[in-house]
């Protein structure tokens, strides 16, 4: 597995246990409220062959509330 396979599958595995650890009674929302967009922003590219060919992650549905 190539580096970036590598930092791709961890940081959606902390992404998963992030989302775990807000179901937790007592959770520290700060904590949440920073690391959470932190990870977010440090996903890499998504590994070669994750998505297929021609695939935009710009274009798709209409989301409500999004058609402004």
């Amino acid at each position: 597995m190539c580096a970036s396979s590598e930092d791709f599958n961890r940081t959606v595995l902390m992404l998963g246990d992030l989302a775990l650890y807000l179901d937790q009674p007592d959770v520290d929302q700060a904590f949440v409220g920073v690391i959470g967009p932190s990870l977010a922003a440090s996903l890499p590219e998504p590994p070669p062959g994750l998505l297929p060919p021609g695939y935009d992650l710009n274009e798709g549905p209409e989301y409500p509330g999004s058609g402004w």
